[in-house]
């Protein structure tokens, strides 16, 4: 296998972009630092057809290994990587060419920020990373790690260059800190942000020296370990809000009252003890001791401002054109993708939709794929462009996740573009006008998937992949009946699991399209005994 040098001597042409590897094959990215005949360019991310191969470029010049992965970790399994840092570029390879193809999709609608960085993700022209990891110890290290909290386990620690990588997850309580908090960041926020890595049990929200911070626990220390990980440094909103996060010496956090501060989500009968501390003085005594990798600001005092308990509000000032706080779900989008996102202040909510297929779109097929990620009150396709459709959702921050994971995704054989309109709302037709069904209001339909506050359905939203999760599956159906209803569906069913005992399964299918399609025409399936299937996109793969 050829071997790789953690900083490449690369060779670039005068008034070009493109960069020079020393390779040996047109398949796979390679760096031999013996061999510097034989040289592969690597071509405009237009001019490249899909691969697992993803070429980034102006990355920042400190950045490392970890933030690189970071950019991968919501879309798959990253499987290998190769840094070129004298040229602030690098390469990422990723399990499958599904899962890459969603990864750009996803950034060609929200640019991706590396320590406030915009940064560039193409694909390359190679399909795979060949790498020998005894010349790129760190990277490949980095690597290890990070797959191995992906798949639910513990790094193998053999050598002391991994235990520096990622440490013992000694507990599920983390400790977070919000640096330059220049907007409001909410129990709400963290809660999805952090539901990203596991189940998160519990938060309380406080101000200590002048400074937000929380504490969150997960159900298991491995789902702290990755949130960690992936997590820290990143900004919540654009340059700011920035994620200070390290395990905290507390195992466990006893909550008191459920309200805006803390949050018990395994006891919701909690009274909301309106003005009361959140926790006790006992554990706030534990906290004031509770040491972090952090330490404390320059010049700031150790005690709690209020002498044991917790500010009960924020400090902070908007001016008039401050941006307003994102949703809970909106932040978890711009979380997983590893960038900050705008805020939009006073958003309406509706989308643009358009470059649909005119031939097979109807209203009911976009309520179903926009509602994966909030709920569509009314659907319009316009009668003069039937390629072009508004849908108003419940609030402009499920607009925004809507409009992140879904812009740039291919529904029927085209790729459509999602924006925010300048509409307000969604008008239904005049009573006793006919508009041949083009509009419809789904405002009171059953099948709004947030509509109850604190459902699961918040915790599992994912961008669109070749992998769905099917639940309510009834006990007398199989798995060929399920790979049969799928293919009639319109594609190939490449892998099926049952899991939780018969009530759910993952389900592959050929192409992230191929899922698309299946999830509009098969979620809420009536499968008999009053049977509803469940469909969405999942984080899995089989």
């Amino acid at each position: 296998m050829d071997s790789i040098v953690s900083d490449v001597a690369v060779g670039m042409k005068r008034g070009s972009d493109d960069l020079n590897l020393y390779s040996t094959s047109p398949s796979s990215v390679t760096a031999n630092e013996n061999d510097s005949s034989k040289k592969l360019r690597v071509e405009d991310r237009m001019e490249s057809p899909p691969s697992r191969v993803l070429h980034i470029r102006k990355l920042p010049s400190e950045v490392s290994e970890t933030e690189v992965i970071a950019l991968g970790l919501p879309f798959g399994k990253v499987t290998n990587i190769l840094m070129l840092k004298g040229k602030n570029q690098a390469f990422l390879e990723l399990g499958t060419e599904e899962a890459a193809v969603t990864m750009v999709n996803y950034y060609t609608a929200v640019t991706p920020q590396v320590r406030n960085v915009p940064v560039f993700i193409q694909f390359s022209n190679h399909k795979e990373l060949k790498t020998d990891s005894t010349l790129n110890q760190r990277a490949q290290a980095v690597l290890q790690a990070v797959s191995a909290v992906q798949d639910g386990g513990s790094p193998n620690s053999d050598t002391s260059m991994l235990d520096s990588v990622l440490a013992h997850a000694p507990s599920p309580v983390l400790r977070i800190i919000i640096d330059n908090m220049f907007y409001p960041v909410t129990l709400d926020v963290l809660q999805q942000i952090f539901s990203k890595f596991g189940t998160v049990m519990k938060i309380i929200t406080f101000t200590k020296n002048n400074q937000f911070q929380a504490l969150l626990q997960f159900s298991e220390p491995v789902n702290a370990q990755q949130a960690r990980l992936s997590l820290d440094g990143q900004n919540i909103y654009n340059s700011c809000c920035t994620l200070r996060i390290d395990f905290s010496k507390l195992v466990n956090l006893n909550v008191k009252y459920n309200n805006d501060k803390s949050r018990d989500y395994t006891r919701p009968e909690l009274p909301a003890g309106d003005g009361q501390p959140a926790v006790d003085s006992a554990m706030a005594a534990a906290l004031n001791k509770d040491s972090s990798l952090l330490g404390t600001p320059s010049g700031m005092g150790a005690p709690y401002s209020n002498g044991g308990g917790f500010q009960s509000s924020l400090s902070l000032s908007q001016g008039g054109g401050a941006m307003s706080p994102m949703s809970a779900a909106a932040a978890a989008a711009a979380a997983a993708g590893r960038m900050a996102l705008s805020g939009h202040s006073g958003c309406s909510g509706v989308l643009l939709v358009s470059n649909l297929n005119e031939e097979m779109v109807t209203p009911q097929s976009l309520f179903t794929l926009f509602g994966v990620y909030g709920d569509a009150q009314r659907v319009k396709i316009l009668y003069n462009k039937k390629d072009s459709a508004l849908i108003q959702m419940s609030d402009g921050n499920q607009a925004q996740l809507a409009m992140s994971h879904l812009n740039g995704q291919k529904m029927y054989g085209k790729i459509i573009r999602v924006t925010l309109s300048k509409h307000q709302a969604v008008q239904l037709p005049r009573e006793g006008l006919d508009d041949q069904g083009l509009t419809k209001d789904f405002t009171n339909s059953p099948l709004h998937r947030f509509k109850k506050p604190g459902s699961k359905n918040f915790q599992n939203i994912f961008p669109p992949s070749a992998t769905l999760h099917l639940s309510n599956v009834p006990e007398d159906v199989t798995e060929e009946d399920l790979r049969l209803l799928f293919s009639n569906a319109g594609g190939i069913v490449k892998a099926f699991k049952f899991f939780q005992g018969h009530k759910m399964a993952l389900l592959q299918m050929s192409t992230v399209e191929e899922a698309i399609q299946a999830l509009m025409d098969l979620h809420n399936y009536d499968m008999g005994s009053n049977h509803h299937l469940k469909v969405s996109f999942s984080k899995s793969t089989i």
